[in-house]
């Protein structure tokens, strides 16, 4: 059997057949429907609506959920085709996230089987657009304990006010799930705030320098009234913000890989076309090396995130596995990004030699879902028994 250059230890041999499958149809998708026109959305920083049906065609929305119109398949596939999204485009991926896992997961974790029923399937034939507002102007790190847009019961409404920052999707999305602090009780609950709701406005953040096909907004919520069965059943802590961030951020660890990989993709080929002194530079040995270092990151990378979707699969992965998979990741990365830069010399800076997209771009997947720092000091409480927090 020839060893993939790509996939180096055979991991996908792990999913079954369908599942495999599955995984080629999205290659395929990425390389015939992303390839062709990301780069033109990513200079003028816009989304390619035109790629939705293709997406919602592969039936990979929500794809771990069981029920309401989702596919019901793996953490392991799911994780998969996150990473085989990002090795086509970490935008594309981010958006799949984004909607599939941040705003879908909380409906699906946190929500009533009446709210389940009344979101989730048209969410996952992508007739519902989703976003997930945490983050806010002054609190990032800190939402657990910090979050300073309120949440105010009147009756039959929640009144909620304040504004929220990085929100992918925001700018489109037809709901977004908002997540606020209840000055009763002073404890984190998410809300369903959906499209056009009076008070509930979204300016889309401009000028960023990464992941910019991703539509990023600033949500301002001025008085926003919204029906008591919009409010999450069971999303009454940060403790259950916690649960969706869990699964959502080994996601993001998969799309690291795909980011790193879809690099290191690119710079593979590259090595075999271009020819200096007579050959292909692919034979000399410094871009040997640096080709075996990338491909090293991609795969120790991995193989950590494959045994931590099994752990998900069996029901035994806490937050500490996630985080470790995460930050792990994502210096791998940086790193595997930065030497299919170095590879490619000055074209590696040329959107149409693809790389420093992938460059660019990682600097967002290092940040989002919890920085290195902090994904580290939950590991480290985890295997010392205290708590380095402020």
């Amino acid at each position: 059997m020839t060893t993939d250059p790509i996939d180096f230890y055979g991991l996908e041999t792990l999913l079954e057949d369908r599942d495999r499958e599955l995984l080629h149809a999205v290659r395929d998708f990425g390389d015939k429907q992303v390839a062709p026109i990301i780069n033109e959305h990513w200079t003028r920083a816009t989304f390619p609506f035109e790629l939705l049906p293709g997406l919602r065609d592969l039936g990979i929305t929500g794809m771990p959920y069981t029920g309401y119109g989702c596919p019901g398949r793996s953490f392991l596939t799911d994780g998969m085709v996150a990473m085989e999204l990002a090795t086509a485009d970490p935008s594309i991926a981010t958006f799949n996230g984004v909607h599939g896992g941040l705003a879908m997961g909380s409906i699906y974790l946190c929500g009533s089987e009446e709210q389940k029923q009344r979101w989730l399937p048209q969410m996952a034939r992508l007739e519902t657009i989703g976003a997930f507002g945490l983050t806010e102007p002054r609190v990032g790190s800190g939402a657990s304990r910090g979050l300073q847009t309120t949440a105010r019961r009147v009756g039959d409404e929640w009144i909620l006010d304040g504004q929220k920052k990085w929100i992918g999707n925001a700018t489109f999305a037809d709901l977004t799930v908002i997540w606020a602090r209840d000055v009763e009780d002073e404890q984190v609950k998410g809300f369903v705030v959906e499209k056009d709701t009076p008070g509930f406005t979204t300016s889309k953040l401009e000028d960023k320098m990464a992941l910019r096909v991703v539509q990023n907004a600033l949500i301002t919520l001025d008085d926003v009234k919204i029906p008591a069965k919009n409010k999450l059943a069971g999303a009454n802590s940060f403790r259950d913000t916690a649960k969706v961030l869990l699964m959502t951020r080994a996601g993001v660890a998969w799309m690291a890989v795909g980011c790193a990989r879809g690099a290191y993709r690119h710079a593979l080929a590259y090595a075999k076309e271009r020819e200096q002194f007579g050959r292909p530079i692919a034979g000399f040995q410094l871009v040997q090396d640096l080709l075996v270092r990338m491909l090293a990151n991609t795969t120790a990378s991995a193989t950590l995130c494959a045994r931590l979707s099994q752990l998900q699969d069996a029901g035994l992965a806490y937050d500490e596995h996630a985080s470790l998979a995460k930050a792990f990741c994502t210096v791998r990365m940086r790193e595997t990004v930065g030497y299919a830069r170095e590879l490619l010399g000055g074209n590696g800076i040329l959107l149409e030699h693809n790389v420093g997209r992938y460059v660019a771009d990682a600097e967002a997947i290092y940040s989002y879902e919890g920085t290195r720092e902090m994904n580290t000091l939950i590991v480290g409480r985890s295997i010392t028994g205290l708590s380095a927090f402020v």
